[in-house]
């Protein structure tokens, strides 16, 4: 009896859920594996807000119920974490010492933020914002009219910024090269993006490094700031949670030594393919050949990354599929005055 063809997906995001649901629809006899470092089943970070608005049953968030998986016989390995990838046995190696054997592999396992080395010593009094727990953290921290301070100031940040301002927060961004990331604004623009985040009630600053986080451990008699930022120069800042907001690195530790290639992200062609003829790549962990830019590049939001799941699933089952490389993600004002991202859409 001919064996089952065996895909395996690390990443449970947009990309590797869409590329999941399509594998399935286009072999249906096949077992199809999610490998995954969190918790919780797919859960849009876009929908994470929604704490804000009171949400505190992370079952109201997830993409798909439980039941989808095991109805579409998709089996998701949860707070398992890739060590190695052996590209000479097809298997996956795992950090708690078990394997598994893949005919087919997709690496959808996307990026965590940037920390400057300067900083990271202080990751433990940081605030992310990249889980269900995450996010209710941020909102008990804050209360009812809590102070936010980003660093940088990129896109996944300013999105943030959007919806902590709707709740009466406020916001103020120490920003630097990163701000707006990844969108790539000419210096003669910049100010009036940032009129249009003033307009948002987003405070910008520019022009001050920081170089430590403290923690508070008596707030001051009238205040519940909890962080303090301090600077190269000047007076340090208090809040009640202090945001890194630098950019997207890809998480990719796990394929050093394949002998895939590898710049900052996997580098794909148009098809998402890799180097290697049994492994693709999808969403913010790959750079795909634009023929148009003669280089590699990354494809940032949630409309390109649940693209590329949907193109590797296709082509991972024989199809031909591109991606579409020439794309013009603009960052715009509206007429309101306030700031549109395409990397802000999602459905």
């Amino acid at each position: 009896m001919k064996q089952s063809r065996r895909y395996a997906i690390i990443g449970s995001g947009a990309a590797g859920t869409e590329a999941a649901c399509q594998l399935r629809n286009h072999d249906p006899d096949s077992v199809i594996t999610v490998v995954t470092t969190s918790k919780l089943q797919f859960i849009d970070r876009y929908d994470l807000p929604r704490v804000f608005d009171g949400v505190d049953d992370w079952r109201e968030l997830l993409v798909h119920p439980p039941e989808f998986y095991h109805d579409n016989k998709i089996t998701v390995r949860r707070n398992t974490w890739v060590s190695s990838v052996n590209t000479r046995e097809n298997k996956l190696n795992f950090r708690h010492k078990e394997t598994m054997v893949y005919d087919k592999l997709l690496v959808a396992s996307g990026g965590g933020g940037h920390i400057p080395e300067g900083l990271r010593e202080f990751s433990a009094y940081l605030n992310p914002f990249t889980t269900f727990q995450n996010a209710v953290r941020l909102r008990d921290s804050l209360g009812k009219q809590g102070k936010v301070v980003m660093l940088g100031g990129d896109m996944v940040g300013l999105d943030l910024a959007r919806s902590l301002t709707a709740a009466g927060h406020q916001v103020t961004i120490f920003a630097n090269e990163t701000l707006f990331w990844p969108h790539e604004i000419k210096q003669a623009d910049i100010a009036q993006y940032v009129k249009a985040l003033e307009a948002m009630g987003i405070k910008v600053v520019f022009g001050r490094k920081p170089v430590a986080v403290e923690q508070i451990s008596r707030p001051s008699k009238g205040t519940s700031y909890s962080r303090r930022l301090v600077f190269e120069k000047g007076k340090p800042e208090l809040a009640n949670a202090i945001m890194p907001f630098y950019g997207l690195m890809p998480a990719l530790n796990f394929m050093m030594g394949t002998g895939v290639d590898i710049e900052r992200g996997l580098l794909v062609n148009p098809h998402l393919k890799t180097t290697n003829d049994k492994i693709w790549a999808a969403g913010d962990v790959c750079q795909i050949w634009s023929p148009e830019d003669n280089r590699y590049n990354f494809f940032y939001g949630w409309a390109n990354v649940k693209k590329m799941g949907l193109i590797a699933a296709h082509n991972m089952t024989g199809g031909s599929t591109e991606m579409k490389t020439s794309q013009t993600n603009k960052l715009k004002i509206t007429k309101n005055g306030v700031l549109h991202s395409p990397y802000w859409e999602h459905d």
